[in-house]
């Protein structure tokens, strides 16, 4: 599947991981449980998870802990895909 497609799929998910002020570590198992069971998630960066970075270094970083692939960023939310 190509990433049009994915972004295609992606546009009609919810969000099911947000990232809050306790950063990336308390997400990445569920982030790499839910894609085990479907593989495109919606990730949503709150503020506080932020800090100094933004939202593509940390959609970056969850999908390198995850084995995933960032299909895209938009906002405050990204998409990955393993």
């Amino acid at each position: 599947m190509d990433e049009q497609e994915l972004r295609k799929r992606a546009h009609d998910l919810d969000v099911t991981v947000w990232v809050g002020k306790g950063g990336l570590e308390p997400v990445v198992e569920e982030a790499s449980d839910q894609l085990a069971d479907r593989d495109l998630i919606k990730v949503k960066f709150l503020r506080a998870a932020r800090g100094g970075t933004n939202v593509e270094e940390l959609a970056t970083e969850l999908a390198e802990q995850t084995g995933a692939d960032v299909i895209e960023t938009r906002g405050n939310t990204g998409v990955l895909h393993r």
